[in-house]
């Protein structure tokens, strides 16, 4: 359930590709860092969009550092701070219990593997339910009355989402100013719906016609008894993540700018409106995430002396 929000690698400048790519690799040695090597396998583009969110101030420190996928030369990554330590430590939390409902849910190999990874990820787990306690909490809650929604097979799509936006929404906690701390909550709330219904819709055709049928919120919604989703499913689930995104740009415009205001920019007003659309129109997984690793592999550059 993540890789979803991501920018529009083709509308942004060279240097802002480059800034993005710094704070995604930032974040990946932040959780090698403090979490352990294994921990770096659950790096996703969601939490970077949430480092950057609660990013402060109108600069950030760079430097240059190897690591496995680049050993021969140093890439150009974001220096650990406050917003990419605890986008870090939200994110081994958040994974962890996803890992453990895949456990549940999945079977054969599936299943083995997702007990290997949560072996791996315990220690991590520990570490950084120790430092956000309240977070770890309201995920452990919510993932909790999730997976009864999915035995009981819920059909009201907004409840299963409000669980997984709740969650997201609950990142914005640690800030202080109370009106800045509920644009976010706003904001993060809404992003964390788009997030699960659209990953709900993308997965309509492995959860149907899979070996083993599993619960899916949107056929269980629009009782939908095989992967071809009619067209007025489709509008009314466009609809609906339409509507989340209006919200989304609200609480966003009432945000004031940072460091990574540009950027963000591209992911709220391009890059996730795009995805909605690619999702809808059965594109995203195939054509979507080729198309993005492709962009970033060709256009981003190894390393900068200047990001600033």
């Amino acid at each position: 359930m993540f890789g979803y929000v991501l920018p529009d690698a083709l509308e942004l400048k060279v240097k802002e590709l480059e800034r993005f790519k710094a704070c995604y690799c930032g974040l990946c040695h932040e959780l090698g860092d403090r979490y352990g090597i294994a921990s770096r396998f659950i790096l996703n583009y969601d939490f970077t969009f949430l480092a950057m969110l609660m990013w402060t101030g109108d600069s950030a420190d760079y430097g240059f550092r190897r690591c496995i996928p680049s050993l021969c030369r140093r890439r150009c990554v974001s220096k650990s701070c406050a917003a990419i330590s605890v986008s870090a430590g939200y994110s081994v939390i958040l994974s962890y219990w996803k890992i453990n409902d895949s456990i549940i849910d999945e079977y054969g190999f599936k299943k083995l593997g997702a007990k290997f990874a949560k072996l791996f990820l315990k220690r991590a787990y520990k570490k950084a339910s120790d430092s956000y306690k309240d977070f770890d909490s309201i995920v452990r809650e919510n993932l909790s009355a999730l997976l009864d929604f999915e035995r009981d097979n819920e059909v009201s799509l907004d409840k299963c989402a409000d669980k997984f936006a709740t969650i997201l929404s609950a990142a914005a906690n640690i800030e202080d100013d109370v009106g800045i701390r509920r644009a976010k909550q706003q904001l993060l709330y809404h992003v964390g719906r788009i997030i699960y219904i659209a990953d709900a819709y993308n997965d309509i055709h492995e959860d149907l016609e899979g070996k083993r049928k599993k619960y899916n919120p949107i056929a269980a919604r629009y009782s939908l008894s095989s992967a071809v989703v009619p067209k007025d499913v489709s509008i009314s689930v466009l609809q609906t993540l339409k509507a989340s995104l209006s919200m989304v740009y609200t609480a966003y415009e009432l945000l004031p700018r940072n460091y990574w205001s540009p950027i963000m920019d591209n992911i709220v007003y391009i890059g996730i409106p795009n995805m909605c659309d690619k999702v809808i129109e059965g594109k995203y997984q195939i054509n979507y995430r080729k198309l993005k690793k492709k962009v970033f592999k060709d256009m981003l550059p190894e390393r900068s002396e200047n990001l600033t």
